[in-house]
């Protein structure tokens, strides 16, 4: 009874789209209980039921709309690009195999043959509705948890992050010089992207550098530029990355690959904010604000000489320490979440889902790599799990050696285990490594194994290892 009333209680709006006015009557008098219909005939009246924000769902006539079932699809399809809340029903008279498949295509929900069946109609198109409204729900209560957890495409929610956030929102507007540090994998570029955007600096130049990844025999002419004829193949003139941020921000990574000289210009260049081309006779004013990054201890390569001390502390005025993804406490599952959506949207597959036991196993590891390991092991599983829950067994074997769930599950399988058995194993495998070991010689055997002489002995002619065969 309940379920009834809540059908009657609803009057979800629909739109009716067919140029034949005549089959509207009736289709309106038998779907009255449950919703309130609309004749959608001109191209005007169409527009309308489509910007309606309390429309719910579209009946579309294929073989009454336009000049033929073509013009009808593609009206489908424009409507679902820009209304992909709605509910679409395509109705056909046509015994075509391929126009289920069509509408399918063109965004139709579901399909419709005539004669109706208006009861059957009726229940599809409330429960249809009604699906969408939670998952349209379901969507919102994310985009809202994202956003709590989120800042500037940065995912994560915990208090190592939140400073991290802080420390962003309080050097963005300013022209200070920030060093990012933070191991490799931790999203250090993600941070120096998230200050620019946070800044009054965010609609001018902001120019990217690995220094790591730029060979060092190019390295200088791409920072710095060069004049026409400074060196063999300068044929013209280019100006550098840094006279290219000019305004706006530089951003280099892996700061501590550049070599002794290069970290003497770029000091020179930050000190007078002045950049002068390689074979060039003057230098040229550069306003532009550094933000460096790197993965090493800065202060030992100083101690060591291999990283420049007036550059460190020219470039360690601000520094932000991004934390290694272990010390995120209750951030792994809001990233998990972003990937899985991210790589099944990228990958047109269903959004997949992580078991308690998996997630608990991925929570348990050490994550060496960071978050970067991390979006690659959840790629890994979009593409290669088959189903559309990602179980403990299809997680990477790292991942399950490493996990205290895993071992219980390795120590005592699901059937069960048979003690005495297992443990007359373990007993004779260290028998036999410690006699291994010392070449057959009982005594030195149990001194290895801790246990007194004549017990080594009892143990061998119990389990009938034969020490001089070791």
């Amino acid at each position: 009874m309940r379920a009834a009333e809540s059908l009657t209680d609803r009057r979800d709006q629909i739109a009716i789209i067919t140029a034949e006015s005549s089959t509207f009557p009736d289709m309106q008098q038998f779907l009255a209980p449950t919703f309130t219909a609309r004749l959608a005939q001109t191209e005007k009246n169409i527009q309308e039921a489509v910007d309606d924000p309390e429309l719910s769902a579209i009946l579309m006539d294929l073989d009454n709309t336009g000049a033929d079932t073509s013009d009808a699809l593609r009206l489908l399809r424009d409507i679902r690009e820009s209304r992909n809340d709605l509910v679409l029903v395509a109705i056909t008279r046509s015994n075509s195999r391929s126009l289920p498949l069509k509408a399918s295509q063109a965004g139709a929900d579901d399909f419709f043959l005539a004669p109706l069946d208006f009861q059957e109609l009726q229940i599809v198109l409330a429960r249809a509705i009604e699906k969408r409204s939670l998952q349209l729900q379901g969507q919102r209560l994310v985009e809202q948890a994202e956003s709590k957890n989120a800042f500037c495409g940065v995912i994560g929610g915990s208090e190592a992050m939140q400073r991290v956030y802080q420390a962003v929102q309080a050097v963005a507007d300013s022209s200070t010089t920030v060093i990012v540090r933070g191991e490799s994998g931790t999203g250090k570029e993600l941070i120096a992207r998230a200050i620019v955007e946070s800044g009054n600096r965010r609609n001018q130049a902001y120019v990217c550098v690995n220094c790591s990844a730029i060979p060092e025999s190019l390295i200088e002419s791409e920072l710095f530029g060069y004049e026409k004829g400074a060196f063999t193949g300068a044929d013209g003139s280019k100006p550098g990355l840094v006279e290219s941020a000019h305004g706006g921000t530089l951003f280099l990574d892996e700061i501590t690959t550049l070599d002794h000289s290069l970290q003497s210009k770029l000091l020179r260049v930050l000190q007078e904010h002045t950049v002068q081309r390689i074979g060039g006779r003057s230098a040229k004013r550069i306003d532009f604000r550094l933000i460096a990054a790197t993965n090493d201890d800065l202060e030992q390569l100083v101690r060591q000489g291999r990283f420049r001390e007036d550059l460190y502390y020219r470039i360690n005025v601000v520094p932000i320490f991004v934390p290694p993804l272990r010390d995120r406490n209750g951030d792994l599952p809001l990233l998990v979440d972003h990937f899985l959506r991210i790589y099944c949207s990228a990958n047109n597959k269903p959004l997949k889902q992580l078991e308690p036991e998996a997630l608990e196993i991925m929570e348990e590891y050490s994550w060496p790599g960071n978050v970067r390991e991390l979006e690659n092991i959840v790629q890994r599983l979009v593409l290669m799990s088959g189903s559309g829950n990602i179980k403990a067994t299809h997680l990477p074997q790292q991942l399950l050696y490493s996990s205290n769930a895993s071992q219980e599950a390795i120590l005592i399988p699901e059937e069960g285990v048979d003690f005495d058995a297992e443990m007359e194993r373990i007993e004779l495998a260290y028998l036999t490594a410690a006699l291994r070991r010392t070449q057959g010689r009982k005594t030195a055997a149990a001194a290895l194994l801790r246990i007194d002489p004549q017990r080594m002995k009892y143990l061998c002619r119990r389990r009938k290892v034969d020490a001089e065969g070791q």
